[in-house]
């Protein structure tokens, strides 16, 4: 039987609530749009690179997302010592170019298990904590979440137009 990606359920918009929790939900919807785009494609499909001159595909886009939950969640924010996901110095693109579909059922759970891991990671924290860049810039964890609701935001754009290479569905 052929892996297929699950549907998922999005959360609803907070429209009037504290901003910690509005910037949480905001992110939580991101993630699961991501997860939603994938929805009902098998691993082949979403390895596939639809657009000419571009390494982009869904699957390297969930691996890209692990990987970029992993860094800035807990290896900047808690200071957790954690290996790199994918990419490595030599070889920067390897979340997309390394993307195989045998591991499609493997990194799509991986995403979802470091979505778990970023939200336990700050839990207790104040979108006021701080933490220190190793070039010695420190930041906010609103700033984190800010970069990361950009971060999915800019991704979901791509997998829109991936998605819709691959199969033809459109809309949110």
């Amino acid at each position: 039987m052929t892996w297929t990606a699950p549907d998922v359920r999005r959360p609803s918009d907070l429209l009037v609530a504290p901003e910690a929790d509005q910037l949480r939900n905001l992110l939580d919807w991101h993630r699961a749009t991501l997860l939603h785009k994938c929805a009902g494609l098998n691993a082949d499909q979403l390895e596939r690179a639809p657009l000419a001159s571009s390494n982009l595909s869904l699957l390297g886009l969930l691996r890209h997302m692990a990987k970029v939950e992993r860094s800035w969640f807990r290896t900047l924010f808690r200071g957790e010592t954690l290996e790199t996901l994918y990419s490595t110095p030599e070889w920067r693109d390897a979340d997309f170019e390394g993307a195989d579909p045998a591991s499609a059922p493997a990194d799509y759970a991986l995403l979802v298990e470091e979505t778990g891991f970023a939200r336990e990671a700050v839990a207790a924290a104040s979108m006021d904590d701080t933490f220190t860049f190793p070039d010695e810039d420190v930041a906010s964890l609103r700033y984190v979440y800010l970069q990361m609701i950009g971060e999915y935001a800019r991704h979901n754009g791509h997998a829109d137009l991936l998605r819709q290479a691959i199969d033809g569905a459109k809309g949110v």
